[in-house]
């Protein structure tokens, strides 16, 4: 597990200390930004979060998927999630990190543009997604709202699906 990780769930815990009755209306996240969006997704979906590796491209996949890369010995796609959203694509900077999550038996990696924060929200302040889309097909889980900002929590079983 990576250091930034796991600095993310220690936060989370002493957070949680004394506060065992509020645990289940409570909704632990990890933020992050690609473009000018915040983005969240369940802390316990994510494996690992690391520095941009190389990675090797694939032939005759959809142009979001960069490639596959090695960690520690398994092979993981590769996912640049400003492609996915038909955002301009951009080099990678010091705050690029690659989020490595996984659904069941699926993994992949994403490119993302840096790490927000961790985020304990509270399920009363998480509202359905928008309905622009039928929400068997939407990526979006809920729109979070804080005091100062509205954070999309993303399905991650959705980032995952292959389908291509």
């Amino acid at each position: 597990m990576s250091d930034q990780l796991q600095q993310v769930i220690n936060k989370q815990n002493n957070a949680l200390v004394g506060d065992e009755n509020k645990i289940d209306d409570v909704v632990q996240l990890v933020g992050f930004i690609v473009g000018e969006e915040e983005f969240a997704i369940p802390i316990l979906s994510i494996q690992e979060i690391i520095k941009p590796i190389s990675c090797t491209r694939v032939p005759q996949t959809p142009t979001y998927i960069l490639g596959v890369f090695n960690l520690r010995g398994s092979v993981i796609p590769l996912i640049d999630l400003r492609a996915r959203f038909d955002l301009k694509t951009q080099k990678h900077t010091e705050e690029t990190r690659f989020i490595v999550m996984k659904s069941g038996d699926d993994v992949a990696g994403f490119v993302i543009d840096r790490l927000t924060e961790a985020i304990r929200m509270p399920k009363r302040d998480i509202g359905p997604a928008p309905e622009t889309v039928s929400e068997a097909e939407t990526m979006i889980d809920g729109v979070g709202k804080q005091s100062d900002r509205i954070v999309t929590i993303l399905k991650v079983h959705k980032l995952l699906e292959r389908n291509f």
